[in-house]
């Protein structure tokens, strides 16, 4: 049982040793306006669901019947829900089992470091998507520092997605007048060798808003 991202296994692993990897779903009952059918079959698709029936309870209600995958239901599929059926819509779901699933573990790197409280486990299709997504996401939180911040988003070994927070300038040469080159090229050289050592050894912080902003998917 894979409890949290850092007990899935490693892509070597997964080739030799795993058969197969499952993940719960679970049976839901959604009920709507007639006027909604549209848009509340394409949200259970697009949430990877597969919709078993749907009847009319009465002249304008229907109850739609399917089978949803849970990670999809904890994010914001019921957000989702009231904003497709300008809130007329109810969901009631009950836990269903296990199916297999093509499930791969999403890695968030920084500087080539990984950080685990930012790692996921999720369905294959959606790594490109999501991985582009959180390394957007991560760029906009990071505090820039006086080194390029590199963030990668990988799975089984590949890079999915990169983005680069540049790097603060800070005017060393400010307090030399005159055309006194040498010395402008000295303390130049100095400040280059310094960002490498930061680089090389500096951590970067993470602001809380970073783990907040990749709780949420992307906007569809």
């Amino acid at each position: 049982f894979i409890r949290t991202p850092a007990d899935f296994p490693s892509a070597a692993t997964m080739q030799d040793t795993v058969e197969a990897t499952m993940e719960p779903y679970v049976s839901a009952t959604v009920i709507f306006p007639e006027q909604y059918m549209g848009q509340m079959f394409e949200l259970c698709t697009a949430h990877r669901g597969e919709i078993q029936n749907h009847t009319f309870i009465d002249e304008s209600r229907v109850m739609l019947k399917c089978r949803l995958p849970t990670a999809e239901v904890v994010t914001d599929f019921f957000d989702k829900l009231k904003s497709k059926s300008q809130g007329f819509a109810s969901f009631d779901y009950e836990e269903a089992g296990y199916d297999a699933s093509d499930l791969v573990k999403m890695e968030v790197l920084l500087n080539g470091e990984p950080v685990d409280a930012l790692a996921a486990v999720m369905h294959r299709k959606s790594v490109v998507t999501v991985g582009r997504d959180m390394a957007k996401r991560l760029k906009e939180v990071i505090r820039r520092q006086l080194f390029d911040i590199i963030i990668q988003t990988a799975a089984n070994g590949k890079v999915v997605a990169r983005e680069t927070v540049k790097q603060l300038r800070k005017n060393v040469t400010a307090k030399c007048y005159g055309g006194d080159v040498s010395r402008k090229m000295k303390l130049l050289n100095k400040q280059k060798e310094g960002k490498k050592r930061m680089k090389k050894f500096g951590k970067v912080e993470l602001p809380q808003e970073a783990f907040l902003s990749v709780m949420t998917k992307q906007d569809e």
